[in-house]
């Protein structure tokens, strides 16, 4: 798992071939900056670190710096970034590079040398010799995202480095505005902590007074404030979407994707698909299914259905210009707080 390899890395337990794989960019680069700190000392990168696009470069010539002794150090870094190749893509590539020579490398690296092969992409073609090779020689490191008690854990121990308390509280509503993305908790935990300075503590209000909501957010509070009959909360939510000068046809397309989220959501969930095969059906974040499911609950399929269909006429009307574009929502919500109150 990443945070093993990463608390070998604080360690400056090194191997000498990483293969990172996968497609969460954070992880990827909280890595490689990891390798990097943990093989060399800042004086040395000038020299001794080297990164290669083989989109651009030739597979040898990175193989050949990855051979070549440190200068004025004890050890190379050397990356290679977008190796297509080891996928099972059929696009033509702009170089022909000479494959062997990595798997001529990776059975017997430079004692002086990491060599991090970083593969963005969601799997290998396991076909291929180089993949094998890979696979029985590098340190691989998939770069997933966290599951959601991975990644509470992992900000209470972000939340250390930066010297402050992360109330539960506050991180259970982080995680929840920022939709368990990586990089967005990382930027936000950064923001917090300079707000409350070392040794301080982040509170809920602190959460809420400083970190901003998505427009898609403000949707699902929207729903939210609907489905537990808040009527005078849903609609100030909505009044201050417009006063934000979010566009009404923009705020009735994200009513219709969570609305639908929430329809497909429930019916995956009636044939016994768990959070995670939905999330994969749908091709949409685990914390969105896991919250999605937990609105799906208070309605009954068929009311779902007849939501979309009204959806669907708001969305005519308001595309025909047969109402005035803010009534057309009004007169939606409206509907919806008569349907769950009945």
């Amino acid at each position: 798992m990443v945070v093993n390899v990463w608390k070998d890395l604080k360690n400056k337990k090194l191997k000498p071939v990483y293969l990172l794989l996968g497609k969460e960019s954070y992880l990827l680069q909280e890595t490689l900056q990891l390798i990097i700190d943990a093989a060399l000392d800042p004086s040395e990168m000038d020299f001794n670190l080297a990164q290669y696009d083989l989109s651009e470069t030739l597979l040898e010539a990175a193989i050949e710096d990855a051979e070549t002794l440190p200068f004025l150090g004890e050890r190379r870094v050397v990356i290679l970034k977008n190796p297509a190749f080891l996928t099972s893509e059929k696009k033509k590539e702009k170089l022909e590079h000479r494959i062997e020579k990595l798997e001529e490398y990776v059975n017997s690296p430079a004692p002086y040398t990491i060599l991090v092969i970083a593969a963005p992409y969601e799997k290998l073609d396991e076909r291929k010799k180089i993949t094998k090779a890979l696979k029985k020689t590098a340190e691989t490191v998939e770069m997933n995202g966290f599951s959601e008690g991975d990644t509470k854990k992992w900000m209470n121990e972000l939340a250390e480095t930066h010297g402050i308390t992360l109330q539960n509280e506050a991180r259970d509503m982080l995680y929840m505005l920022t939709a368990g993305n990586l990089m967005a908790i990382s930027q936000e935990l950064s923001k917090l902590s300079t707000y409350t300075g070392e040794g301080g503590t982040i509170t809920a209000d602190t959460v809420s007074s400083l970190v901003a909501r998505t427009l898609e957010q403000n949707i699902f509070e929207l729903i939210e404030k609907v489905v537990r009959k808040d009527r005078a909360k849903a609609m100030q939510i909505f009044y201050d979407l417009l006063k934000a000068n979010e566009e009404p046809i923009k705020i009735l397309s994200l009513l219709i994707n969570q609305f639908r989220l929430l329809l497909q959501a429930k019916e995956l969930a009636a044939l016994g698909y768990g959070q995670q095969q939905i999330a994969g059906n749908l091709k949409v974040h685990p914390f969105r299914v896991k919250l999605a499911l937990g609105q799906a609950q208070l309605f009954q399929s068929s009311e779902l259905t007849a939501i979309m269909n009204e959806l669907a006429e708001a969305d005519y009307v308001m595309k025909t210009g047969k109402m005035d574009k803010k009534l057309t929502i009004e007169l939606f919500l409206l509907k919806l707080f008569n349907r769950k109150n009945a």
